[in-house]
């Protein structure tokens, strides 16, 4: 296959999940990493509606058996009970406590099987009732193995069989009402691990040799292996108790009957005579201008052609205001560095006109002071003649203040020294 029947764009990240629905025809749910779910009307190429309910990745998705309800994982350890028409939750609870991923299923009989990881990182399974879901009727603890568990359902035997990533082993088990609910079978080994597991729908396996099951295993070595599981019977007659009828490839009710609200079980087959399929017209997506999706809330809506150009306006007004902004800040930012080399301005302003002042003062202070000593210096001159040869030491204990005597500037310390031994009265 290379070319597609329809493309279904609404998820802006990556898709993860596709589920179609077990009774309504060409009804189909897709969930991805943008944590929301859509419902599809594949046969219009338009989604229904969208359900935002979930807080962080979804791990799993489930219909139960008439296609009414949804159960949901996510990361944030919830479990919950969604109505897939309008998004509402019913019933939302703690299912694991690890922070590993978990898997939930819907039993045919409304009872909730779960896979998840214990505090102690140790793998579980559980089984709970709805409207009781944070109560579990029972929780068993397997391994400490770090797989993923995966919960594939037989609806016709009520097997459960659990399919690690990682693992080279296959366990299943029976449900029943009776103590302890869950019942271990068997464990079927391999001697290499799987990356992948599928299994065939119930009408596809062979009731010629007791075949109640078929898995397609991915291993590491790239080779897809076909794994039956068989009953060993003796006859070779059609064994009802194996075979009971199972769903057929026929829907129940069609996308636009079960969009208003009706519920109808699948409608079952015999497999006594074997599978013999129906006579199926090819998929023609047939958009018209009145259906279904005129009643759908606005959040469910695809984006129109009008949407598209108010989108487009509105990034170019978001990147012109961006630019402005862009703009605005280098302004800004200009401004902050001028007012900045402004204040450094202005403090060298102020320590130059300070140091100025100073300056002054100091000048002031000289040019007055000079006045006074030139006077005096004057006066003392005229008191003692200046041709005397000798230094005068004052005999008094205190220095006679106003006489000053000033010798030549030729005298030398031996002349000094030689007339310190003169007497008071020769001076």
């Amino acid at each position: 296959m290379t070319e597609s029947v329809v493309d279904l764009v609404y998820h802006q990240r990556r898709v993860g999940m596709v589920v179609w629905h077990p009774t309504a025809n060409n009804i189909l749910l897709s969930a991805g990493s943008d944590n929301i779910v859509v419902i599809w009307n594949v046969g219009c190429g338009e989604a229904l509606s969208t359900i935002d309910a979930h807080p962080d990745i979804i791990y799993s998705c489930c219909f139960n058996w008439d296609g009414s309800l949804l159960l949901t994982t996510c990361k944030d350890k919830k479990i919950r009970i969604i109505n897939p028409r309008d998004g509402e939750v019913f019933e939302e609870a703690t299912s694991h406590e690890g922070s590993k991923a978990t898997r939930a299923i819907f039993l045919r009989n409304g009872l909730v099987f779960t896979t998840g990881f214990s505090k102690r990182s140790e793998r579980q399974y559980s089984l709970r009732a709805p409207g009781h879901l944070d109560d579990p009727i029972t929780m068993v603890e397997l391994d400490s193995s770090n797989g993923v568990m995966f919960p594939m359902y037989d609806p016709d035997t009520n097997l459960v069989y659990l399919c690690g990533k990682g693992d080279s082993v296959i366990r299943y088990f029976e449900i029943t009402p009776e103590v302890p609910f869950v019942h271990y079978i068997n464990t079927f080994q391999l001697p290499d691990p799987q990356r992948g597991i599928g299994m065939m729908p119930k009408r596809g396996v062979d009731v010629t040799t007791c075949e109640i099951t078929r898995f397609y295993r991915l291993n590491n070595s790239g080779f897809c292996q076909i794994i039956t599981m068989t009953v060993p019977r003796k006859s070779e007659l059609f064994q009802e108790d194996l075979y009971p009828d199972t769903p057929g490839d026929i829907p129940a009710v069609t996308a636009e009957e079960w969009w208003e609200g009706q519920n109808k079980d699948p409608i079952l087959m015999s497999l006594k005579d074997g599978y013999q399929a129906t006579q199926k017209s090819e998929l023609k997506v047939t958009k018209k201008k009145t259906n279904i999706l005129d009643k759908m809330p606005p959040t469910g809506k695809v984006k129109s052609e009008e949407d598209g150009k108010a989108t487009a306006i509105s990034s170019e007004a978001l990147e012109k205001v961006t630019e402005v902004s862009k703009v605005n800040d280098d302004l800004r930012k200009r401004i902050d560095e001028l007012q900045t080399e402004m204040k450094k301005f202005k403090a060298v302003f102020l320590k130059q006109e300070n140091r100025i002042r100073t300056l002054e003062n100091k000048v002031s202070e000289m040019s007055g002071s000079g006045g006074t000593n030139a006077s005096t210096q004057q006066q003392q001159q005229e008191m003692v003649p200046v041709t005397s040869c000798y230094t005068i030491h004052s005999v008094r204990k205190q220095p006679v203040q106003g006489h000053v005597v000033h010798a030549p500037s030729t005298l030398t310390a031996n002349t000094v020294n030689n007339n310190c031994d003169m007497a008071p009265d020769e001076v």
